[in-house]
């Protein structure tokens, strides 16, 4: 396999990682710092299991990192500062998409006017 072919899967491992919003709500979670498992599921509104494989993709990832607390696993974010920054990018794509949309609707409204 090519280099190239090797750095698209892995870009798209990562953005398939995020690109469920359970899991986007798990970041979100875990803005403030690190939380345990069971912090999580109520949280989330997830099942135990459920929560579990949408944290373990993370993890696989690269996204979040874990560590064991006598009978606690706790999560965090591997790089918030990267993460964020991202999502950043992502929020101010969709701005761009829906500015469009919002400029559109006023026309609309003053038309009722």
């Amino acid at each position: 396999m090519s280099k190239r072919k090797i750095l698209l899967e892995y870009r798209a491992g990562i953005l398939k990682a995020l690109a469920d919003p359970a899991r986007l709500e798990i970041i979100e979670l875990l803005k403030n710092g690190e939380k345990c498992v069971c912090e999580i599921i109520p949280m989330l509104g997830k099942t135990q299991s459920t929560t579990s494989k949408h944290l373990d993709i993370l993890y696989r990832e690269g996204i979040l990192d874990r560590r064991i607390d006598g009978k606690r696993t706790l999560y965090r974010i591997k790089d918030p500062k990267k993460i964020f920054q991202l999502l950043k990018m992502i929020d101010s794509l969709i701005l761009d998409k829906l500015s469009p949309l919002t400029k559109t609707v006023k026309i609309l409204k003053s038309f009722k006017s």
